[in-house]
């Protein structure tokens, strides 16, 4: 059976390969000259099940007001009234209750947990390597009332048999010791010890590989302009390169999977949530983190990739800008700065910006639609990396007609309806 996977990001990417490991006859479609171009060229690094969690959440409508007076804040907001913008806020909004959190908390971090298994089978069935380390996160708390907060998010991981430990500053240092210069800043954290580590590009770049040798084929610098759906079924592709014909269509193009769905009558609630990265390289391993530290504060994850540091952070609603503002960048350098200026070299730091599809309650959509032979598997918002090999697995499954490994209904589309 011929299947069309669309986008060659990190989710698109490891659909094809799930896929073609089913025997199916896969062709990836995408824009750019390569894999992993856009949004999971430089993302944070982390692939965090233990930390997956909505960012709609109980108190985020007060904290987001704060933070827009803030400098560096971990929200920003254009001023632009895009009715898209204010329709999706409002949806998220709609979430940020406690009986919403837990429950898409909870499906969060079983798919994330699902895709960490994922990971791990991967790395022993094909030996694929990308920087990747196994030291878990740790939140930084700089408030006791940051570590208070976390008890509800504690709740759910024990609920869910997530390994975790809760750490005094003292006890921050045995697993992050490069923090030794500044840890009198911190009142406590929170360990996640099954969570990874992993250069998402490099990843993408060895996969292509195996993808190669299962007889995927690439169709690079090819833009999609329409799906083709004749009696209720989708029929084609169309692109600026031609036509093509194929059984079955994933759609997995992120942010830019909304609008090519709009146009055959689907809707999903996706909105591009753009963040910003910086990687820098390590001039001592001493005063580096071993794995990734996330600060609670400012919502900033640094991660070590190998003999790097990389940095990213904020959530900026700002439709499809891609510009790249020094004044936007400044909020994870002043996190690198604070944590471990003495293990880097700041003015070797290289900024990248990206587009993060997020849908109102943080869940991605991946699962069948009313089009027959049309399939989704986007909205991963900041945790596409984490929930890649996950949500791949699941819509092979779906795909083939195999029972998924785990529940999938509440990923679905029909939860919008």
């Amino acid at each position: 059976m011929r299947v069309c996977v669309l986008g060659a990001g990190v989710v698109g990417l490891t659909s094809a390969y799930y896929l073609a490991k089913k025997g199916f006859d896969v062709t990836v479609i995408d824009r750019q000259e390569g894999v992993a171009l856009e949004t999971s060229f430089a993302n944070a690094g982390q692939i965090s099940p233990g930390y997956s969690a909505p960012w709609a959440a109980p108190g985020i409508p007060f904290k987001a007001i704060k933070w827009l007076m803030q400098k560096h804040a971990p929200l920003k907001v254009s001023i632009d009234p895009e009715p898209k913008k204010l329709a999706w806020m409002g949806q998220m909004l709609a979430n940020c209750t406690e009986k919403a959190y837990d429950v898409n908390k909870s499906r969060m971090v079983a798919l994330a947990e699902y895709s960490r298994d994922q990971f791990i089978a991967m790395r022993k069935d094909i030996g694929i390597q990308y920087d990747d380390g196994q030291g878990g996160l740790t939140q930084l708390f700089r408030k006791n009332e940051q570590v208070e907060a976390s008890e509800k998010d504690i709740k759910v991981l024990k609920a869910l048999n997530v390994a975790h430990q809760v750490l005094t500053p003292a006890q921050i240092l045995e697993v992050e010791p490069g923090l030794a210069p500044v840890i009198d800043k911190f009142k406590g954290g929170l360990r996640l010890v099954g969570d990874e580590t992993g250069d998402c590009f490099t990843f993408c770049q060895e996969l292509k590989k195996h993808c190669d040798q299962l007889g995927v084929e690439f169709k690079f610098n090819t833009s999609v302009e329409r799906l083709v759906v004749e009696s209720g079924k989708v029929r084609a592709v169309k692109t600026d390169q031609g036509d093509f014909e194929f059984d079955n269509v994933l759609v997995s193009i992120g942010s830019y999977s909304k609008e090519l769905l709009k146009a055959i009558d689907i809707s999903i609630p996706v909105y591009p949530v753009k963040g910003y990265s910086l990687t820098v390289p390590i001039t001592d391993s001493q005063f580096a983190p071993i794995s990734t530290v996330m600060d609670e504060t400012y919502k900033v994850a640094v991660t070590r990739l190998g003999g790097r540091i990389r940095a990213a952070g904020t959530a900026e609603l700002n439709g499809y800008n891609l510009e790249l503002p020094k004044v936007r960048t400044e909020t994870i350098t002043h996190v690198v700065h604070d944590l471990f200026n003495q293990g880097c070299d700041l003015s070797q730091a290289d900024y990248w910006t990206g587009l993060r599809p997020m849908t109102p309650d943080g869940t991605p959509v991946v699962g069948r639609t009313d089009i027959a032979g049309l399939y989704l598997n986007t909205g991963h918002g900041t945790l596409g990396w984490t929930m890649s090999c996950g949500s791949a697995a699941v819509i092979a499954d779906i795909m083939s007609g195999d029972k998924a490994d785990i529940d999938s209904q509440d990923l679905s589309i029909q939860r919008y309806k």
